[in-house]
């Protein structure tokens, strides 16, 4: 069976790399395709790819009038819970790969999936390498108590943490022992070069760099008395490695109801 897919920020850096691969996808049909700069454009056109026969369209109402099946969503922190609740409401699954959504914007949204009975998939970042840092940095917060992340971006990004982090830290909040660190509101000085508390029930300190010729990195660092383990991904400059990722959470996203956060939430 096809699914098809509603593609929301398709004229972005990954957007444009999906549009590639659903087009060459014999399972996946883009069947609509939202940018507002891109608006009127094929959607081929858009992708450096032949016609499409796919109109870009400036707002995700005009493409939810499309017969489809799953919205993926990679544009921007402040419409993304609007896109995935439109989407839901309409009765599409949703793959969402925008950062900046808190674990407060997901309870929303993973109350309307159950209601509407749709799978949501979410992840900071879709790429097998940064699924890998989650799992092993998870199987060490077993054994280290002491755990903080360090995300990197490059000097544009809007929101901090980066999707990466922030999923990194609340998944490590819920799994970790408490810290043996000084706690925050004890410390003299400038309390914010701490960084930021994230998750419970056991908060993880997670900081934010932002600057020239990083695209995107992120680390979890554990500490033991005379040893450290640091556990880093690292993305290039392409978005091939979240365009599998993100299609192959399009295709399960309908095998569930609800928000599921995370690729590793889907593998095997």
């Amino acid at each position: 069976m096809t699914v098809r897919i509603v593609l929301a920020g398709a004229s972005g850096w990954v957007g444009r790399a999906l549009i590639a691969a659903i087009a060459q996808a014999p399972d996946l049909s883009l069947v609509a395709a939202v940018s507002r700069k891109a608006a009127g454009k094929d959607a081929g056109e858009v992708a450096g790819v032949s016609s499409l026969g796919v109109r870009v369209v400036a707002t995700i109402g005009e493409a939810l009038d499309a017969p489809s099946d799953v919205l993926i969503d990679y544009t921007k922190p402040d419409v993304v819970k609007h896109h995935a609740l439109s989407a839901i409401g309409h009765g599409r699954h949703v793959v969402i790969g925008t950062s900046g959504l808190s674990a407060h914007d997901y309870d929303t949204i993973d109350v309307a999936a159950k209601e509407k009975q749709r799978g949501v998939l979410a992840a900071g970042n879709f790429s097998i390498t940064a699924t890998l840092l989650r799992r092993f940095a998870l199987e060490a917060a077993r054994y280290v108590p002491d755990v903080e992340v360090i995300d990197y971006a490059h000097a544009g990004k809007p929101d901090t943490p980066s999707g990466t982090g922030r999923e990194l830290g609340e998944l490590l909040a819920q799994a970790r022992q408490p810290s043996t660190a000084k706690p925050v509101d004890q410390l003299g000085g400038v309390r914010e070069t701490r960084g930021g508390a994230i998750g419970g029930p056991t908060p993880v300190q997670v900081h934010s760099v932002r600057m020239p010729s990083f695209v995107l990195s992120c680390e979890a660092i554990f500490g033991l008395a005379d040893e450290r383990l640091v556990i880093r991904h690292d993305a290039g400059s392409s978005a091939a490695p979240y365009v599998a990722g993100t299609l192959l959470a399009a295709r399960k996203v309908s095998g569930f109801v609800g928000v599921r956060r995370g690729l590793d939430s889907i593998l095997d």
